[in-house]
């Protein structure tokens, strides 16, 4: 008899996994699927997103004119804060973590990531942390109040007690971090499809891979600087405080030596986007792979080095600020290698402008702005004009909003198709690029003005002769806003499956280079790996 019953079963079974797929709320909380996975990173860090936006739009209405108006100065720090930390590691990291969860097994030819069920708990552990974070807002003396940096003796001494929440949602932050990178290494060096070696892997593939790495080397050094605050907060001991012998600098090094490399964590995965993206729209293999691959290694590696570049106010020896200031300039140099190639792969490429290769084109050109304001911040002597100025807020948002942020509309714009089966709207998606990129500019590069002026970052009233530029400024901050929700609106059509069906090769012509490699790869779907002979 059970014989007959597993027989009756068998071909309902071949579909599903092993005896049912669960749906509804238990498929997105049990999920395995690297997929599923991948869709909810990306949902979470849009949501995030969109908090720690309209926290910069509340930091932007009190910055509309000098005095203050809406906000008291405790809440404006707290909106600072918080801003920072969860445009960091709310909206930046967990956008790249899904697009890693999403692409990198289809790309090497895996069936799924290795750690299929420590992928899912480090998903969930993190809508516990922003809950633990964001809980802070309710306690006596509101959210953490001292920079996403949280410097000592600003985040020790002078803290509320919303301080040990913040630590505590660090620590789970890291921890997802950590898992993540482990189960990309994991996927990468053991589940590659017969024959592709490590130099035919695609860039995105290589640039997170690397990003793995740095993820495992900086966040256990996040995690102890983080328990050093706490100690110091509610324990007694003296890290960072000199009346018991400590040393407030020394939580500047600690911390920027997690801080430095971890901005790279926020670009390298970019590169790898980028580097996808143009060639698929130029028509032409990627330009110098291998300096490619060697590019991003060097600047991963030339990350530690630099962490200094940070404190150069802080007195440190001439011989230490020559040093960190030329290995700042350095890392200028793989950057550089970066930007040619991907000039040179569009340069008499058959090129075609659709929104993905619009939005790669714009962080082409911004992220360089950010580089080239970068080596002015390196040279030491000057950087005691622009320290702390809204020079370095124009400099880094130059980097991270039209570098990373660009760069993961672009993914999502380029792959949608294949993630949701339609193509989205074109016409949306174009509204949704210019009014980014208008906006965005005219939100940061005023910044640079008054940062040179003189203007300090993080204080929530100004002097008079700021006032013009900061209206412009505000005004573009809404702009930029208001524009995400036509990205929204974008997506939200092509998840309802509203539009035209996605053909096998949504960017006709550009698919035979969709995976990059240095020679134009075979034919593929993506529900079927490459065969790579």
């Amino acid at each position: 008899m059970s014989t007959v019953v597993t027989d009756t079963h068998s071909a309902h079974d071949a579909h599903d996994h092993h005896d049912h797929k669960p749906t509804g709320i238990k498929r997105w909380l049990f999920t395995t699927n690297h997929k599923d996975i991948g869709t909810m990173y990306l949902w979470f860090s849009f949501l995030m997103f969109l908090v720690g936006g309209s926290m910069a739009l509340m930091i932007r209405a009190e910055l509309f004119q000098p005095g203050m108006q809406l906000v008291d100065p405790h809440f404006f720090n707290q909106m600072t804060t918080m801003h920072g930390v969860i445009m960091v590691f709310g909206a930046v990291m967990p956008a790249f973590v899904g697009l890693a969860n999403w692409m990198i097994p289809l790309m090497i030819g895996a069936p799924d990531m290795a750690l299929p069920r420590m992928n899912n708990w480090s998903f969930w552990i993190l809508p516990f942390a922003f809950l633990i974070l964001l809980s802070s807002f309710l306690m006596p003396g509101g959210a953490p109040a001292f920079g996403w940096t949280f410097y000592a003796p600003l985040s020790t001494t002078y803290s509320t007690d919303s301080t040990a929440l913040f630590v505590f949602s660090m620590h789970i932050m890291g921890m997802s971090s950590i898992m993540g990178a482990i189960n990309v290494i994991v996927t990468i060096m053991n589940m590659r499809a017969p024959g592709m070696t490590y130099m035919k892997m695609p860039l995105f593939v290589w640039t997170w891979f690397i990003t793995a790495f740095l993820l495992i080397a900086v966040m256990p050094v996040l995690a102890g600087v983080v328990t050093m605050v706490l100690t110091d907060k509610y324990f007694g001991t003296f890290f960072f405080d000199a009346a018991g012998g400590g040393d407030p600098v020394l939580f500047q090094h600690l911390f920027w030596f997690f801080g430095h490399p971890e901005v790279y964590i926020m670009i390298l995965p970019s590169f790898g986007i980028v580097s996808a993206i143009i060639p698929a729209f130029a028509r032409k293999p990627l330009f110098g792979y291998a300096s490619m691959v060697y590019a991003t290694a060097s600047i991963a590696g030339l990350s530690f080095l630099v962490w200094a570049h940070h404190m150069f106010t802080t007195g440190m020896p001439t011989f230490a600020s020559l040093f960190f200031m030329y290995m700042t300039m350095l890392i200028a140099v793989p950057t550089g290698v970066k930007v040619f190639n991907w000039v040179t792969t569009m340069w008499r490429g058959a090129m075609t402008f659709e929104t993905p290769m619009l939005f790669a084109i714009a962080f082409v050109v911004l992220f360089t702005i950010g580089g080239l304001s970068g080596i002015m911040l390196a040279i030491t002597p000057v950087d005691y004009q622009y320290h702390d100025t809204y020079f370095v807020v124009a400099h880094f948002h130059y980097v991270l909003v039209s570098g990373a942020v660009f760069s993961i509309m672009a993914a999502a714009y380029y792959w949608l198709p294949k993630w949701s089966g339609v193509m989205y709207d074109d016409f949306l998606s174009k509204l949704h690029f210019w009014a980014s990129l208008i906006s965005v500019n005219i939100l940061f590069f005023p910044m640079h003005f008054v940062g040179l002026a003189g203007m300090p970052r993080r204080i929530p009233d100004y002097a008079l002769q700021f006032a013009d530029i900061n209206a412009i400024v505000s005004v573009g901050g809404f702009l930029f806003g208001f524009s995400q929700l036509i990205f929204l609106a974008v997506v939200v059509k092509a998840a309802l499956k509203k539009g035209e069906p996605a053909p096998a090769k949504p960017w006709e012509g550009a698919e035979g280079l969709e995976w990059t490699v240095p020679s134009p790869a075979p034919y593929h779907t993506f529900d079927v790996p490459p065969q790579v002979k």
